[in-house]
């Protein structure tokens, strides 16, 4: 086996039409609870501990039915420009 090839990651799934939504609906349930969203949702992505999240409008199950990986993915696209 040689270790000096990069890996390949490619993660196939259904497009989540709602994902957007549902951050939106996630950082709101954060504000009203008083919470730094930004941070909290951070701290959810690093960690996968869904207790970064309130339980406040269902906000904890919703963001758990998006995959972390997906999150980054279209985070990373959003920051450099190449939105889908």
């Amino acid at each position: 086996m040689e270790f000096d090839k990069t890996m390949h990651f490619n993660v196939e799934r259904e497009e989540n039409s709602k994902s957007k939504e549902i951050l939106k609906e996630v950082y709101q349930a954060l504000v009203e609870k008083g919470y730094n969203p930004i941070n909290q949702i951070v701290g959810y992505i690093l960690s996968g501990d869904p207790t970064y999240i309130t339980s406040h409008d269902d906000a904890r199950n919703k963001i758990r039915t998006i995959e972390r990986d997906e999150l980054l993915e279209k985070m990373l696209k959003n920051y450099i420009g190449l939105e889908d």
